[in-house]
């Protein structure tokens, strides 16, 4: 269908150039202005937050999910990457290099050591210790 080996390693540059083509067969490229994407993006999320909604806490890995509904979560998961790295194509935005940076200026504002102490010095609950932020973590910024 895509014309990709399925063992060929997935690059954001290969979705992007899949999005682009697939636009432009449809003529679909009059329709993806940053605003229409954008809310296309948002509505994808929505979906995506419906698999959640009545979940309440889940672990990681899904081990108590049925393979149908890991699936409909792959393709939730799938249509917001795309229409995210369709968004930024348009934008202009190298999404592959703004997450990289993105990563590095979090690691300055954000440095292990001190995350790390903070951590430990907030109660798991906020009986144990009431005055620390309603047992919430402190704000970052």
């Amino acid at each position: 269908m895509t014309g990709i080996a399925d063992e060929a390693p997935v690059t954001l540059d290969t979705l992007k150039q899949l999005m682009a083509q697939f636009a432009k067969e449809r003529d679909w490229d009059r329709f993806h202005s940053p605003r229409n994407l954008l809310l296309a993006l948002v509505g994808e999320v929505g979906e995506l937050s419906e698999i959640f909604q009545w979940k309440g806490e889940v672990p990681k890995g899904l081990p108590d999910w049925k393979e149908e509904e890991k699936v409909h979560l792959g393709e939730e998961l799938s249509d917001v990457l795309l229409y995210l790295v369709r968004l930024s194509d348009i934008c202009g935005v190298d999404l592959g290099k703004a997450a990289l940076r993105k990563v590095q200026l979090n690691a300055i504002k954000y440095p292990a050591k001190i995350c790390k102490e903070v951590v430990s010095s907030v109660s798991s609950t906020p009986e144990e210790n009431p005055s620390t932020n309603n047992g919430t973590a402190p704000d970052a910024d």
